[in-house]
């Protein structure tokens, strides 16, 4: 793919494929322009019994199950090392992509944000999201630990 997709959902200049938006792919896209534009959250779409899965070796890697479980010990502490004027938001969408057969999407993506110590934390992200009923009931995340861990120790939540 020749360039990436702002988080807005419009393709990158130079970038003559579109794929046709399937229920879920666009269900994914909606929500992520959403929480790029500040007018929504990624929380959105995640259904009350999620199962989300951090891979690798970062101090937050594990499973967690329900949706209030990634909330509360991930996402809030993750949330508070960011300014309110420039949270971590999606910034670039590298691409969305779903296999119907399973219903899951799998999005890659940059996020960047000004962190409550004046540091800007940049990460790209990889998520596959298994869909139920227009909601995420399985996540897996993939992202660089290290500056993840060098966050979670370096900026106070």
């Amino acid at each position: 793919m020749s360039g990436g997709v702002p988080a807005s959902g419009v393709p990158a200049a130079g970038d003559e494929r579109e794929l046709p938006m399937t229920a879920n792919r666009e269900i994914v896209a909606d929500a992520f322009a959403a929480w790029s534009a500040g007018t929504g959250s990624i929380t959105d779409i995640f259904a009350e019994d999620l199962r989300w899965e951090i891979i690798g070796r970062s101090v937050a890697a594990g499973l967690y199950q329900p949706a209030r479980q990634f909330v509360e010990e991930v996402l809030k502490p993750f949330e508070a090392r960011f300014t309110a004027e420039d949270p971590f938001r999606p910034v670039l969408i590298r691409g969305i992509h779903e296999d119907p057969t399973t219903g899951t999407v799998v999005v890659a993506w940059n996020g960047a944000g000004t962190t409550t110590i004046g540091t800007t934390y940049t990460d790209t992200v990889a998520w596959f999201l298994r869909m139920r009923d227009g909601k995420v009931v399985e996540g897996t995340a993939f992202f660089d630990s290290i500056a993840f861990n060098e966050l979670w120790q370096d900026v106070p939540a």
